[in-house]
C-alpha cells in the first residue's frame, strides 16, 4: 500500500510538470481550484512530433486542441498548382497570444469537418492535447471552462479579422516591419519562403525589405 501511494503520488508530480505551463496560461484568464484543475488535468495528454512530421493533414477532421509547450510549428494551405502558403505560425513564448499558443484549425474543430490547412512541425515539438469530446465535456461540467473557450473563440475572430484587414490597408514594407517587430526570433528561424507567404508577398520582395533591414532569415 505504501509503495502504491508512493507511485501515485510520483505520477502526480509528473503530470503536475508535464502541464505547468499549459496551468499558468490558463491562470492568465480563469482561476481553477484543487478539485477544477483536477478534473481538467485529467483530460489532458502529452504528445511528441519530429521535425517535418505532420501534425494535422488538409482534409481530415481536427479531433484534438493542441497547446504548445516547446517547438514551432506552421499551418499551410496547398493550392491547386500545388504551391503552400502560411496561413499561421505556432509557437509558445513571451511574444505568443493565444492564436500563436494553440495548435488548431479552428473552424475544422468546432464544426467537426474537413481540414483546410495542413499543420507540419517545424523543430521537435511538445504539446499538451485534449480531444474534442473532453473540451465539451469540459464546457458542460465547468463554468470556467465554458468561458476559457469563449475568450479562445473571441481571440480567434480578432486575430483573423485584423490579419485580413493589415492585408488589404497595409504595405508589404509595413507587414514585414511589423513581423519583425512582434517577433524578431521567428525570421532566424521559419524559412525564408515561409515567412514571405505568411506576409503575402514574394520571397523575392522578402530578400529586398530584408537587405533594407541587414537582417537575416534563415534560406
Amino acid at each position: 500500500m505504501i509503495f502504491l501511494n508512493l507511485f501515485i503520488n510520483i505520477l502526480n508530480m509528473l503530470k503536475y510538470s508535464m502541464f505547468k505551463q499549459y496551468k499558468r496560461f490558463i491562470s492568465q484568464y480563469i482561476s481553477f481550484n484543487a478539485i477544477e484543475w483536477s478534473l481538467f488535468q485529467s483530460r489532458l495528454s502529452m504528445k511528441r512530433y519530429a521535425k517535418g512530421e505532420t501534425i494535422l493533414y488538409q482534409g481530415d477532421i481536427c479531433k484534438e486542441l493542441y497547446f504548445i509547450n516547446r517547438g514551432l510549428a506552421r499551418g499551410y494551405i496547398i493550392d491547386e498548382s500545388g504551391k503552400d502558403f502560411t496561413w499561421g505560425i505556432f509557437f509558445n513564448d513571451s511574444t505568443a497570444h493565444m492564436t500563436n499558443i494553440f495548435v488548431v484549425e479552428y473552424d475544422s474543430f468546432l464544426r467537426q469537418s474537413a481540414s483546410s490547412i495542413h499543420i507540419e512541425a517545424l523543430e521537435e515539438c511538445e504539446i499538451v492535447a485534449v480531444s474534442y469530446d473532453d473540451v465539451r465535456f469540459l464546457y458542460k461540467s465547468l463554468k470556467k471552462g465554458e468561458r476559457f473557450g469563449r475568450l479562445m473563440a473571441e481571440e480567434a475572430y480578432s486575430y483573423l479579422h485584423n490579419m485580413t484587414i493589415e492585408r488589404q490597408t497595409k504595405s508589404a514594407k509595413q507587414r514585414f516591419e511589423k513581423f519583425m517587430h512582434e517577433t524578431p526570433h521567428l525570421l532566424d528561424k521559419v524559412p525564408q519562403y515561409h515567412i514571405a507567404t505568411f506576409l503575402g508577398i514574394t520571397p523575392q520582395h522578402l530578400s529586398r525589405l530584408k537587405k533594407e533591414k541587414s537582417i537575416n532569415i534563415c534560406e
